[in-house]
């Protein structure tokens, strides 16, 4: 059993919270990051005892575009800075992982600056993918290359070179070293070469004890991406979809249904495939948005503490935050909060305490994190299941519906069960225990023997009008900058010239996307049914922006 096992995520998007400037200007250090210092405290309370914080290092912008990989962005501060942020969370109980952006790099980056420098000359050529002195680009400099997501920012990294794969081993090292991170989250590692990947676990097996490895995965069998020799866990993008269109269309099979598909992923065991779970983060709008129905955000956050996988928190998102993109741009999903700001905004809702028990619960429970997965009951509106570890069960009652719902369901291993959040007692008669799961609502039943913390239950309501601390994606102005900067990057996007139509990805429906996916899926081979059934039944306009991308 590795920390990763029982670990509760806060996602912290440090350039966003800290309100560093959109534009790096490589001056003198300022010390956003240890403005975050007083936060590590709260994230203890919350429940969280692992943090996922990034990008951090220097960069131009939005900080996936990378200067330099051993130096903090200076908007954020110095490398001092980082070191003492890790020590601070190491101090209480806090694992830390960091971005790992190995895709690609930025303009500025020393290798591709010699390349501008000395064209052919250059011994760093062969770090990028199809450099063509008989090209040239939107910068004017003469030759080509290969980029990620249509973007020129964004220089693509030969993955196969042996320098770049020592440089990167040799970045991780570093990092290690340095900072003493416990993992890193691989940025775009739907698209990075596996045998790179490979190499990367292999040096994450060599730097430290349980060292983690998680990718950036939109689409496909995650089962590909985790395993012992690549990495050990990758983002839930289809449970990330499910749990809030499973609310929003009152529609629980489809929840049910993309579990038990990563279940069967992963072998039908507990330990088949641990996921990075999510309801938001620092690329899709946030979850208090999303949900047609804001008291559904109990039952959302109840199934993701206590379904397989590693839960997530996304800053902000605790205390119902809201956040939608913005004429394409990602700002209002990274918003500016000061300690002063968190503090208020925890004080004024019970949404945080619903989080923090669910921790307390999560902790407590190791079925939670060990259990596997049986499902008990299943409705349009109505969901149960049980996690079973080591002769103990857990059973999770969950109800998107207005009205209370009586459920009976089997109950193994124990006489009676509490409700964890609401403190009611129930006892198992003739191996079942009927319960009423209140609308819009649901409960985790613990046994009431094994229940070794005494959890002060909470009154669970959502206010559907949150004041405006809670939302300061209304206050996001973007600049003229800003606004200029989106033009400009919106001009690089390829258009697939199969589509025949002028519009930026981002502009296409659901359909036009599925389309352009598929399309390029016949011109790599063979496109199978599975493949096909997973881009249509992918109706979420991010994820599909965002696949339809990662195709070179």
């Amino acid at each position: 059993m590795a920390w990763y096992d029982e670990a509760i995520f806060y996602h912290i998007y440090p350039l966003g919270m800290t309100g560093a400037p959109k534009q790096n200007f490589y001056g003198k250090p300022e010390h956003r990051l240890n403005t975050l210092l007083p936060l590590v405290s709260q994230i203890k309370k919350l429940g969280c005892n692992a943090l996922y914080i990034g990008p951090l290092f220097e960069s131009v912008g939005h900080g996936y575009e990378t200067t330099d990989y051993k130096k903090l962005d200076t908007r954020l501060g110095t490398n001092e800075d980082l070191t003492e942020f890790v020590t601070e969370c190491h101090k209480q109980g806090i694992r830390v992982i960091l971005d790992g952006v190995f895709n690609h790099t930025g303009r500025d980056f020393f290798a591709f600056q010699d390349i501008k420098r000395n064209r052919e000359s250059s011994p760093y050529i062969d770090w990028y993918c199809n450099v063509n002195f008989n090209g040239n680009n939107e910068y004017n400099d003469g030759f080509s290359y290969d980029n990620w997501g249509g973007y020129n920012l964004l220089v693509k990294l030969n993955q196969h070179n042996s320098e770049v794969r020592e440089y990167i081993s040799d970045v991780i090292r570093f990092w290690v070293k340095e900072f003493d991170i416990d993992g890193i989250r691989l940025d775009a590692a739907d698209v990075l070469d596996f045998s790179y990947m490979q190499m990367m676990r292999r040096v994450a097996n060599e730097v430290k004890p349980d060292f983690w490895l998680m990718g950036e995965v939109i689409h496909g069998d995650y089962i590909r991406w985790v395993n012992g020799d690549t990495l050990h866990s990758v983002t839930n993008y289809h449970l990330h979809k499910a749990l809030y269109s499973g609310h929003n269309d009152h529609n629980y099979f489809e929840i049910a249904h993309t579990v038990k598909r990563l279940y069967e992923m992963g072998g039908n065991r507990a330990d088949g495939l641990k996921l990075y779970n999510f309801a938001d983060n620092h690329d899709v709008e946030r979850i208090y948005t999303k949900l047609n129905n804001k008291k559904h955000f109990i039952p959302v956050h109840i199934l993701l503490y206590t379904l397989p996988g590693v839960p997530s928190i996304y800053y902000g998102s605790e205390f119902g935050i809201e956040g939608e993109k913005q004429r394409g741009s990602d700002d209002s999903l990274r918003p500016a909060i000061s300690y002063e700001q968190y503090m208020n905004a925890t004080r004024k809702n019970n949404l945080t305490d619903l989080i923090s028990l669910l921790g307390t619960i999560r902790e407590e429970a190791k079925a939670l994190s060990y259990g596997d997965y049986k499902e008990l009951l299943l409705t349009n509106g109505q969901y149960a299941f049980a996690r079973n570890y080591n002769g103990q069960s857990v059973l999770v009652t969950v109800n998107n519906g207005d009205d209370d719902f009586m459920m009976n369901l089997p109950a193994e291993n124990a006489e009676e069960y509490v409700g964890g959040l609401s403190g009611v007692h129930v006892f198992v008669k003739d191996g079942n225990i009927s319960v009423n799961v209140k609308a819009n609502s649901g409960e985790i039943w613990l046994p009431a023997a094994s229940s070794t913390k005494q959890c002060q239950p909470i009154k669970l309501s959502v206010n559907e009008e949150p004041a405006e601390i809670l939302n300061p994606a209304k206050t996001v102005q973007i600049t003229e900058t800003v606004k200029a900067e989106e033009k400009k990057q919106s001009a690089k996007i390829k258009i697939d010239p199969g589509l025949k139509r002028n519009k930026s990805f981002e502009e296409m429906t659901v359909e036009e996307l599925q389309e352009a996916i598929l399309e390029r899926m016949k011109r790599n081979g063979p496109v199978t049914e599975q493949m096909r059934k997973d881009v249509l039944e992918n109706i979420y306009h991010n994820s599909l922006v965002t696949w339809i991308k990662s195709f070179n």
